[in-house]
Protein backbone atom coordinates (compact mmCIF):
# COMPACT_ATOMS: atom_id res chain seq x y z
CA UNK A 1 0.00 0.00 0.00
CA UNK A 2 1.29 3.45 -0.91
CA UNK A 3 1.98 5.76 2.00
CA UNK A 4 -0.58 8.30 0.77
CA UNK A 5 -3.24 5.58 0.74
CA UNK A 6 -2.23 4.49 4.24
CA UNK A 7 -2.55 8.03 5.61
CA UNK A 8 -5.99 8.31 4.01
CA UNK A 9 -7.03 5.01 5.65
CA UNK A 10 -5.80 6.20 9.05
CA UNK A 11 -7.85 9.39 8.75
CA UNK A 12 -10.89 7.37 7.71
CA UNK A 13 -10.46 5.00 10.68
CA UNK A 14 -10.26 7.88 13.15
CA UNK A 15 -13.17 9.92 11.77
CA UNK A 16 -15.89 8.11 13.70
CA UNK A 17 -15.00 9.62 17.08
CA UNK A 18 -13.82 6.25 18.38
CA UNK A 19 -10.55 5.72 20.21
CA UNK A 20 -8.36 3.49 18.03
CA UNK A 21 -5.08 2.00 19.19
CA UNK A 22 -1.91 1.99 17.13
CA UNK A 23 -1.95 -1.81 17.38
CA UNK A 24 -5.39 -2.01 15.79
CA UNK A 25 -4.36 0.36 13.00
CA UNK A 26 -1.13 -1.57 12.41
CA UNK A 27 -3.01 -4.86 12.15
CA UNK A 28 -5.64 -3.46 9.80
CA UNK A 29 -3.06 -1.83 7.51
CA UNK A 30 -0.50 -4.66 7.80
CA UNK A 31 2.38 -2.45 8.95
CA UNK A 32 4.34 -2.09 12.19
CA UNK A 33 3.20 0.05 15.12
CA UNK A 34 6.35 2.11 14.64
CA UNK A 35 5.09 3.00 11.13
CA UNK A 36 1.70 4.02 12.59
CA UNK A 37 3.37 6.25 15.20
CA UNK A 38 5.39 7.95 12.45
CA UNK A 39 2.31 8.40 10.25
CA UNK A 40 0.28 9.85 13.13
CA UNK A 41 3.08 12.31 13.91
CA UNK A 42 3.19 13.39 10.27
CA UNK A 43 -0.59 13.87 10.18
CA UNK A 44 -0.47 15.97 13.33
CA UNK A 45 2.41 18.05 11.93
CA UNK A 46 0.39 18.74 8.77
CA UNK A 47 -2.53 20.11 10.77
CA UNK A 48 -4.83 17.10 10.99
CA UNK A 49 -6.35 17.24 14.53
CA UNK A 50 -5.45 13.76 15.75
CA UNK A 51 -5.49 13.53 19.55
CA UNK A 52 -3.98 10.84 21.74
CA UNK A 53 -0.63 9.24 22.40
CA UNK A 54 1.32 6.01 22.03
CA UNK A 55 0.10 3.27 24.37
CA UNK A 56 -3.27 4.93 24.83
CA UNK A 57 -4.88 5.36 21.43
CA UNK A 58 -5.89 8.03 18.96
CA UNK A 59 -9.07 9.85 18.04
CA UNK A 60 -9.98 12.57 15.53
CA UNK A 61 -11.11 15.91 16.92
CA UNK A 62 -14.87 16.38 16.46
CA UNK A 63 -15.94 18.31 13.38
CA UNK A 64 -12.91 17.54 11.24
CA UNK A 65 -13.53 16.30 7.74
CA UNK A 66 -11.54 15.98 4.56
CA UNK A 67 -12.22 18.74 2.04
CA UNK A 68 -14.43 17.51 -0.79
CA UNK A 69 -12.73 16.60 -4.05
CA UNK A 70 -13.69 18.78 -6.98
CA UNK A 71 -13.91 17.30 -10.47
CA UNK A 72 -15.32 18.54 -13.75
CA UNK A 73 -18.16 16.62 -15.36
CA UNK A 74 -15.74 15.09 -17.89
CA UNK A 75 -13.33 14.02 -15.14
CA UNK A 76 -16.14 12.32 -13.21
CA UNK A 77 -17.29 10.47 -16.33
CA UNK A 78 -13.72 9.32 -17.02
CA UNK A 79 -13.14 8.12 -13.43
CA UNK A 80 -16.45 6.29 -13.09
CA UNK A 81 -16.34 4.72 -16.56
CA UNK A 82 -12.72 3.62 -16.12
CA UNK A 83 -13.40 2.05 -12.73
CA UNK A 84 -16.45 0.21 -14.09
CA UNK A 85 -14.44 -1.17 -17.02
CA UNK A 86 -11.70 -2.49 -14.74
CA UNK A 87 -14.29 -3.86 -12.31
CA UNK A 88 -15.77 -5.92 -15.16
CA UNK A 89 -12.72 -6.77 -17.29
CA UNK A 90 -9.72 -6.45 -14.97
CA UNK A 91 -8.01 -8.93 -12.68
CA UNK A 92 -9.62 -10.00 -9.42
CA UNK A 93 -7.51 -7.62 -7.33
CA UNK A 94 -7.93 -4.88 -9.90
CA UNK A 95 -11.70 -5.31 -9.80
CA UNK A 96 -11.76 -5.11 -6.00
CA UNK A 97 -9.50 -2.03 -6.07
CA UNK A 98 -11.76 -0.37 -8.66
CA UNK A 99 -14.79 -0.96 -6.45
CA UNK A 100 -12.95 0.47 -3.43
CA UNK A 101 -11.82 3.46 -5.48
CA UNK A 102 -15.41 4.24 -6.46
CA UNK A 103 -16.46 4.08 -2.80
CA UNK A 104 -13.59 6.38 -1.71
CA UNK A 105 -14.23 8.89 -4.47
CA UNK A 106 -17.95 8.95 -3.67
CA UNK A 107 -17.22 9.45 0.04
CA UNK A 108 -15.25 12.67 -0.50
CA UNK A 109 -17.16 14.22 -3.40
CA UNK A 110 -19.35 17.23 -2.77
CA UNK A 111 -23.07 16.46 -3.11
CA UNK A 112 -23.54 17.82 -6.67
CA UNK A 113 -20.55 15.82 -7.92
CA UNK A 114 -21.75 12.71 -6.07
CA UNK A 115 -25.10 12.92 -7.87
CA UNK A 116 -23.27 13.49 -11.14
CA UNK A 117 -21.16 10.34 -10.60
CA UNK A 118 -24.27 8.27 -9.87
CA UNK A 119 -25.83 9.53 -13.11
CA UNK A 120 -22.99 8.37 -15.39
CA UNK A 121 -24.57 5.98 -17.90
CA UNK A 122 -21.45 4.24 -19.18
CA UNK A 123 -21.36 0.57 -18.23
CA UNK A 124 -19.15 -2.44 -18.91
CA UNK A 125 -21.23 -5.50 -19.78
CA UNK A 126 -19.77 -8.88 -18.73
CA UNK A 127 -19.85 -11.39 -21.57
CA UNK A 128 -18.82 -14.49 -19.63
CA UNK A 129 -15.43 -14.82 -21.36
CA UNK A 130 -13.28 -13.85 -18.37
CA UNK A 131 -13.45 -16.45 -15.60
CA UNK A 132 -11.78 -16.18 -12.17
CA UNK A 133 -8.70 -18.13 -13.28
CA UNK A 134 -8.11 -15.73 -16.16
CA UNK A 135 -8.63 -12.72 -13.92
CA UNK A 136 -6.20 -14.11 -11.35
CA UNK A 137 -3.64 -14.56 -14.15
CA UNK A 138 -4.04 -10.91 -15.14
CA UNK A 139 -3.25 -9.91 -11.55
CA UNK A 140 -0.22 -12.21 -11.54
CA UNK A 141 1.12 -10.71 -14.77
CA UNK A 142 0.55 -7.16 -13.52
CA UNK A 143 2.43 -7.88 -10.28
CA UNK A 144 5.30 -9.55 -12.15
CA UNK A 145 5.51 -6.49 -14.41
CA UNK A 146 5.56 -4.13 -11.44
CA UNK A 147 8.18 -6.14 -9.52
CA UNK A 148 10.28 -6.93 -12.64
CA UNK A 149 10.06 -10.68 -12.21
CA UNK A 150 10.90 -13.08 -15.02
CA UNK A 151 8.21 -15.57 -15.94
CA UNK A 152 8.30 -18.97 -17.59
CA UNK A 153 5.20 -19.18 -19.75
CA UNK A 154 3.44 -22.32 -20.91
CA UNK A 155 1.87 -20.85 -24.05
CA UNK A 156 -0.39 -22.02 -26.89
CA UNK A 157 -0.35 -20.11 -30.17
CA UNK A 158 -3.31 -19.62 -32.54
CA UNK A 159 -2.84 -23.14 -33.96
CA UNK A 160 -2.63 -24.68 -30.49
CA UNK A 161 1.12 -25.37 -30.69
CA UNK A 162 2.67 -25.49 -27.23
CA UNK A 163 5.84 -23.56 -26.36
CA UNK A 164 7.63 -22.58 -23.19
CA UNK A 165 9.15 -19.14 -23.02
CA UNK A 166 11.25 -17.22 -20.51
CA UNK A 167 10.06 -13.61 -20.67
CA UNK A 168 10.53 -10.26 -19.02
CA UNK A 169 7.01 -8.83 -18.56
CA UNK A 170 6.91 -5.17 -19.56
CA UNK A 171 3.22 -4.23 -19.59
CA UNK A 172 -0.35 -5.23 -20.33
CA UNK A 173 -2.70 -4.04 -23.05
CA UNK A 174 -6.46 -4.45 -23.30
CA UNK A 175 -7.98 -4.79 -26.78
CA UNK A 176 -11.66 -5.09 -25.92
CA UNK A 177 -12.21 -8.53 -24.26
CA UNK A 178 -8.61 -9.59 -25.05
CA UNK A 179 -5.65 -8.85 -22.76
CA UNK A 180 -2.11 -8.96 -24.15
CA UNK A 181 1.20 -9.23 -22.32
CA UNK A 182 4.00 -7.08 -23.74
CA UNK A 183 7.32 -8.77 -23.02
CA UNK A 184 10.95 -9.19 -23.93
CA UNK A 185 11.20 -12.87 -24.84
CA UNK A 186 14.56 -14.27 -23.77
CA UNK A 187 13.84 -17.46 -25.71
CA UNK A 188 13.38 -15.58 -29.02
CA UNK A 189 15.69 -12.67 -28.07
CA UNK A 190 13.11 -10.15 -29.24
CA UNK A 191 9.94 -8.36 -28.19
CA UNK A 192 6.77 -10.40 -28.24
CA UNK A 193 3.08 -9.93 -27.47
CA UNK A 194 1.32 -12.86 -25.80
CA UNK A 195 -2.45 -13.16 -25.64
CA UNK A 196 -3.29 -13.75 -22.00
CA UNK A 197 -6.11 -16.17 -22.87
CA UNK A 198 -3.51 -18.45 -24.49
CA UNK A 199 -1.20 -18.52 -21.46
CA UNK A 200 -1.74 -21.88 -19.76
CA UNK A 201 0.53 -21.11 -16.80
CA UNK A 202 3.07 -18.52 -15.69
CA UNK A 203 5.76 -19.59 -13.24
CA UNK A 204 7.70 -16.91 -11.39
CA UNK A 205 11.47 -16.90 -11.77
CA UNK A 206 14.19 -14.49 -10.63
CA UNK A 207 14.04 -10.72 -10.93
CA UNK A 208 15.56 -8.67 -13.75
CA UNK A 209 16.88 -5.17 -14.22
CA UNK A 210 15.83 -2.91 -17.08
CA UNK A 211 18.32 -2.92 -19.96
CA UNK A 212 18.62 -0.48 -22.81
CA UNK A 213 16.83 -1.82 -25.87
CA UNK A 214 14.63 -4.17 -23.82
CA UNK A 215 12.22 -1.78 -22.07
CA UNK A 216 8.56 -0.98 -22.65
CA UNK A 217 9.56 2.37 -24.11
CA UNK A 218 11.80 0.59 -26.63
CA UNK A 219 8.99 -1.80 -27.48
CA UNK A 220 6.47 0.99 -28.03
CA UNK A 221 8.89 2.96 -30.17
CA UNK A 222 9.62 -0.09 -32.31
CA UNK A 223 5.94 -1.01 -32.46
CA UNK A 224 5.14 2.45 -33.74
CA UNK A 225 7.77 2.14 -36.44
CA UNK A 226 6.84 -1.19 -38.02
CA UNK A 227 4.83 -3.39 -35.65
CA UNK A 228 5.87 -6.45 -33.68
CA UNK A 229 5.36 -10.15 -34.10
CA UNK A 230 2.65 -11.65 -31.94
CA UNK A 231 2.70 -15.16 -30.52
Amino acid sequence: MRRADRLFQIVQALRGGRLVTAGALAEALEVSQRTIYRDIADLQASGVPVEGEAGYGYVMAEGFDLPPLMFTREEIVALVAGARLIRTWGGLKMAHAAEEALIKINAVLAEPERARAAAVQIHAIPMGDLDEKARALIDQLEIATDTRQRLELDYRDAEGTATRRIVRPLGLGFWGKVWTLFAWCETRVDFRMFRVDRIVSADAKDSFRPERGKTLEDFLAQEGDHGQRRD
